[in-house]
């Protein structure tokens, strides 16, 4: 995934999950080492499919368990959609 994506996905990571800013959020973080519970990871898959426009099916969000996940995921669903 573009740098660009992997940023704005830890941004919403780091909202929903209220994160304080002297935390690191990276591509490797994984959401459950940032203290994300399943109804957390269902509410960033909610926040990123606003923020970029697209819908995440429930069978490709169970297997996001990074941020790069999201972001790489994110990307071959905004091309499907654009194509």
């Amino acid at each position: 995934a573009k740098p660009e994506t992997v940023d704005k996905v830890c941004g919403i990571v780091r909202k929903q999950l209220a994160i304080k800013d002297d935390t690191p959020v990276t591509g490797e973080s994984k959401f459950a080492a940032l203290g994300a519970d399943s109804l957390d990871t269902v509410e960033i898959v909610m926040g990123l499919e606003e923020e970029f426009g697209i819908t995440v099916e429930e069978e490709s969000a169970q297997s996001i368990a990074t941020v790069q996940d999201a972001a790489d995921l994110i990307e071959k669903l905004v091309e499907k959609t654009s194509a």
